[in-house]
């Protein structure tokens, strides 16, 4: 059972009597081009973050539609290879722990790993949460003054939950007013149809700034959003690139933003957002960056990015002149910035987690025009360690009552901790893969990489809100397709070099494409087309280049949907029947290659 929140801080506070909870108290003084956590913040003090310098950027990414608290564990498995191996984000379990210098077994180490997850989940108990996040938000703001602070939302917030399908992310727009989001950018905002994009972006209060997203030049001459007032007729950017943030004592700050590059090929771009272009476009941005510095002339420049962080680092090594990228989409609680050279200095780089799981923290000293120091913390948001807000709690009420009946369906029981988030495999993830067989009838089935989904504790009820968590997008028909066994090669082929590439621009930021009923082995280190060998049915059987197998799967990115039924339909199906929901076998492929790697534990196949 979870503990309530007096207990909590009982707990919490022998903790602290014994040395044993470390803080994040991260200097800009921190060595290896990472800052570092502290040791020794009492739980009273967790979220009473000291004053530094005179701005304070607050930061989310990645929530995917999480109103309340949930579970989420960290990745046992995010491999770093060539200039990445053993950088973070590509590092896990005790060795992330020895990075940052936190303790193991201590609250932190539960927030930031996988170790230990479901013992310590029902310590420590639930993260995340917007009306608990409304409560530290407006603590800072308190703290460190409103006019001092700003509130930044990295995308990927309007999708990831039943209700936000339902409402069209009019939900998640709702609660981010509420929250006091100041700026945002995007990625699974645009899997809604572009007159749902723009209208969302309307009733959004704050700034929604891209500036890598253009109308195609044949879109142009009839484009029905041209009234849109944050449409550039001359530039053809579609939505604001940038906005300038006046701060107390005359600071400006100029916040540029970078929606997911790879949206249109990674989703389904021409069934929604068919007049729309994206990309990394670097270039594009060290333009944005010379022209804002040149006639804005802000003391700093940041960028909201959904790039992902290897992106990220990538493009702060070749564009001068950001102070700091703000990342999401990869899904890295990184516990400090990491600060990248660049031929006009460093930029910072930092990424947020998700689910609402944790709040970065990044303030600077601004003097004289120019950033001369920082304080990075990333906060953890334990659900029992902060008193809801009751107006954002009232507001989640609201929006989640005409679906309750769906949502509170017990569709059946955990009989193991189930997961998704991890390179090849996840618990929850074989479960959906299993339902696509077994109500497809195939032989095969395959489900995305995706990295958002809550986790599940051991003996807890499975919901039909569990499985809208991992599911709930807006093409979710499942197929069932004979495909030869050379292409079911060059899918995983095609997926995995989409990861382990080792040019960072060319990877798109999600997990290895789950499996159901065969088996590989994989060697990350090669180049594509050799890294998928010895493919196998479960029952040991070769599975022949110039056959076919009958493959069940979802969430197809073809123009037009296909015919199956929704997803959620189909593990809701078999989980009823199931009644007790057990990983029969968990599909994981062999690693070759990797043995050793920091960004590997606890691996078994």
């Amino acid at each position: 059972m979870s503990i309530n929140r007096r207990e909590f801080i009982q707990v919490m506070g022998m903790a602290a009597a014994a040395g044993m909870l470390p803080g994040c108290d991260n200097k800009s003084s921190g060595t290896a081009g990472v800052t570092k956590t502290g040791q020794g913040i009492a739980p009273e003090d967790m979220y009473n973050v000291p004053k530094f310098g005179n701005v304070t950027f607050m930061h989310m990414t990645d929530c995917h539609a999480q109103l309340n608290p949930v579970y989420f564990r960290e990745p046992n498995v995010n491999l770093g290879l060539n200039e990445a191996k053993g950088r973070p984000p590509h590092i896990v379990g005790h060795t992330l722990l020895d990075y940052y210098g936190i303790k193991p077994g201590t609250a932190e180490a539960h927030a930031f790993t996988h170790l230990n997850f479901a013992e310590a989940a029902e310590k420590y108990g639930k993260v995340g949460g917007f009306s608990h996040l409304r409560t530290l938000i407006r603590k800072l703001r308190s703290d460190h003054g409103a006019g001092r602070t700003l509130m930044m939302d990295g995308g990927d917030t309007w999708q990831g939950s039943g209700t936000a399908y339902w409402t069209r992310g009019k939900d998640m727009v709702g609660a981010c007013n509420l929250l006091g989001v100041d700026v945002m950018t995007g990625h699974w905002e645009f899997t809604y149809h572009d007159e749902e994009v723009i209208s969302n972006v309307k009733d959004f209060n704050g700034d929604f700034v891209c500036q890598n997203v253009f109308v195609k030049p044949e879109a142009s001459f009839d484009y029905k959003f041209e009234d849109f007032e944050h449409y550039n007729e001359s530039s053809l950017r579609a939505f604001k690139p940038y906005t300038i943030k006046e701060m107390d004592g005359g600071i400006r700050v100029a916040v540029i933003g970078q929606a997911f590059p790879y949206t249109p090929i990674a989703n389904p771009g021409e069934r929604f957002i068919p007049d729309w272009t994206f990309g990394i476009r670097d270039e594009a941005m060290q333009a944005m960056v010379d022209t804002v510095r040149e006639t804005e002339k802000p003391d700093a420049v940041v960028v909201i990015s959904h790039n992902g962080m290897d992106v990220d680092i990538k493009m702060a090594s070749q564009v001068s002149g950001i102070d700091a990228i703000f990342g999401g989409h990869t899904h890295d609680g990184m516990p400090g910035a990491m600060e990248v050279k660049n031929k006009g200095g460093k930029t910072l780089v930092t990424n947020a987690g998700s689910n609402g799981k944790f709040l970065g923290v990044m303030q600077f000293d601004i003097r004289n025009g120019k950033v001369q120091g920082y304080d990075y913390k990333l906060l953890p948001i334990f659900s029992n360690f902060l008193e809801p807000d009751q107006e954002m709690a009232k507001y989640i009420e609201g929006v989640r009552k005409p679906y309750l009946d769906i949502l509170n369906e017990e569709l059946a029981v955990a009989d193991d901790l189930l997961y998704r988030r991890g390179n090849f495999n996840g618990t929850f993830d074989q479960l959906i893969c299993d339902a696509l067989r077994e109500v497809g009838g195939a032989q095969i089935s395959f489900s995305p990489g995706f990295r958002w989904g809550v986790s599940v504790l051991p003996g807890q009820p499975i919901t039909m809100e569990h499985v809208m968590t991992q599911t709930c997008l807006t093409y979710p028909e499942t197929y069932v397709d004979n495909i030869s066994g050379e292409n079911i090669k060059l899918i995983l082929e095609d997926v995995a070099d989409n990861i382990f590439h080792e040019d960072p621009y060319r990877q798109q930021g999600g997990d290895m494409v789950r499996v159901g009923g065969m088996d590989y082995t994989i060697d990350p280190t090669k180049k594509i087309g050799d890294r998928i060998k010895d493919m196998r049915l479960d029952d040991g059987t070769p599975i022949e280049s110039g056959k076919e197998y009958s493959v069940a799967g979802w969430a197809s990115v073809s123009p037009n949907p296909r015919e199956g039924k929704d997803i959620w339909d189909v593990v809701a199906e078999y989980l009823r029947a199931e009644k007790v929901a057990t990983v029969k076998k968990l599909n994981t492929p062999k690693l070759v290659n990797v043995q050793g790697n920091p960004g590997l534990a606890d691996y078994n196949a």
